[in-house]
């Protein structure tokens, strides 16, 4: 099936074939026709399904077919995302979809000045895409009205729970029209998130996609047990294999990020860390680092890596275990994206074995174990004295500073022994806030 023959319109479908897109996922064909006839619609779908897509295809059809003129301060179309990174790419992804059509697009969230925001919303906009701290910031300095919305999208909801923005998104909505479409889209779908979907949505159509291999499976995954004290030297003989081609680490901190990347320097691996604790236009820089190959490795939090979107992410470094399982599962899906393939090691430390357990029983699969090299004792000295040269200090490792949270610590799965090839064996990177391919730290994280 075709786009043209799921109902889009000529120009919309001159914008796909101009970014190479010739068939739809199995999301968009079964929700494009679905918004198009003006249906409020429940999506339960991960990331790299083209959900986007799904979501703003029609709504930019919808959008040129009502032909409303936008008001001083208004916008026709929200979207809400739950980070920074997220809105930008979704944003992005409007501007590029709707390039034959004369509609706006602007994003609002936190980090940017509202000085910004406010010249950018002055005519009035099309499609503003936003994360809710900043929206609701400025519709009470009155710079943004929100009465004339005809659409709303609500994305990643079950992210926007995690981040506490439940009474937030109630807010916002109370301040809207109606008289509306609204789509709401999660990767997952809790007790609270369906309440919250059965309070904004209006008989909506639901659309549930499983791809046919779900993230888990499409990803190589493997685990190594180690202590504490060993991750960061079997991070930096993993990362040190020049068969990785951009490595995306997860760390669980903010501060674990930093002292993974100041410690992977010290080994002469370069590397960038995004997170919450980032300015906007720093993160702004580590991600294009990345994207454009300056760098490799991207440290990252799970908040910041939310709704980052690289191409070429071969492996994804789990140097701390996260303590929710789904978050395993986003994380790993930065390397399988749209359908591809890619590798995930996992550090494994004692304290994190039950974290690994939910895994498992979550994923339905045992991870298969790789063991440390027969070498690893020998080459950790030299790693250690090779960085302790260079920075003048080995840092103490987290396990022995003070943790703002039960902080589970993955040992890795780097196959250093793997007979297969140099595949297995990963650089890593360091922590706390992304690592490999496309990371983003959110306006929280």
């Amino acid at each position: 099936m075709s786009f043209s023959e799921l109902g889009l319109s000529e120009p919309l479908v001159r914008a796909l074939e101009a970014k190479g897109y010739a068939e739809p996922t199995p999301i968009q064909r079964d929700s494009i026709p679905t918004l198009l006839e003006g249906r409020d619609l429940l999506g339960i779908a991960q990331t790299g399904t083209g959900k986007t897509a799904a979501f703003v295809l029609p709504s930019i059809q919808r959008l040129v077919a009502a032909n409303k003129r936008v008001l001083p301060t208004h916008c026709r179309m929200l979207v809400l995302a739950p980070t920074r990174e997220l809105a930008s790419q979704i944003a992005d992804n409007a501007r590029g979809y709707g390039k034959f059509s004369k509609l706006t697009v602007a994003t609002v969230f936190g980090g940017t000045s509202i000085a910004k925001n406010k010249n950018d919303l002055s005519r009035g906009v099309d499609i503003l895409v936003a994360t809710p701290g900043r929206l609701i910031d400025l519709v009470e300095q009155q710079l943004l009205n929100l009465s004339m919305i005809e659409i709303l999208v609500l994305d990643e909801a079950d992210q926007m729970l995690d981040l506490g923005f439940i009474h937030a998104l109630r807010r916002i909505v109370k301040m809207l029209p109606k008289k509306r479409q609204s789509l709401f889209f999660s990767a997952t779908m809790p007790t609270q998130i369906r309440e919250l979907a059965d309070k904004f949505l209006d008989d909506p159509a639901t659309v549930s996609v499983t791809p046919v291999a779900t993230t888990a499976e499409r990803v190589e995954q493997y685990v190594t047990f180690v202590t504490q004290t060993e991750k960061q030297a079997l991070l930096t003989i993993v990362l040190g294999d020049p068969a990785i081609d951009r490595a995306l680490v997860f760390t669980r901190t903010k501060h674990g990020a930093d002292r993974v990347v100041k410690l992977l320097a010290g080994n002469g691996i370069a590397s960038h860390a995004i997170h919450g604790n980032k300015s906007q236009a720093q993160r702004e820089r580590a991600l294009g680092a990345f994207k454009s190959g300056e760098v490799r490795i991207l440290v990252a939090t799970d908040i910041a890596a939310r709704g980052i979107d690289v191409s070429g992410v071969s492996h994804v470094v789990n140097f701390e275990l996260p303590n929710v399982p789904e978050q395993y599962v986003h994380r790993i899906g930065r390397t399988a994206r749209a359908g591809r393939s890619g590798i995930a090691i996992a550090f494994c430390a004692e304290d994190e074995r039950p974290y690994l357990r939910d895994i498992e029983k979550l994923t339905r699969q045992k991870i298969p174990v790789t063991p440390l090299p027969a070498d690893f004792v020998k080459r950790a000295e030299a790693i250690k004295a090779q960085r302790v040269k260079a920075i003048g200090a080995d840092p103490a490792p987290r396990a022995d500073r003070p943790r703002q949270q039960p902080r589970p610590k993955a040992t890795h799965a780097a196959r250093p022994s793997d007979p297969r090839g140099p595949r297995g064996r990963q650089r890593r990177r360091g922590g706390g806030g992304g690592g490999g391919r496309s990371a983003g730290a959110p306006a929280q994280g």
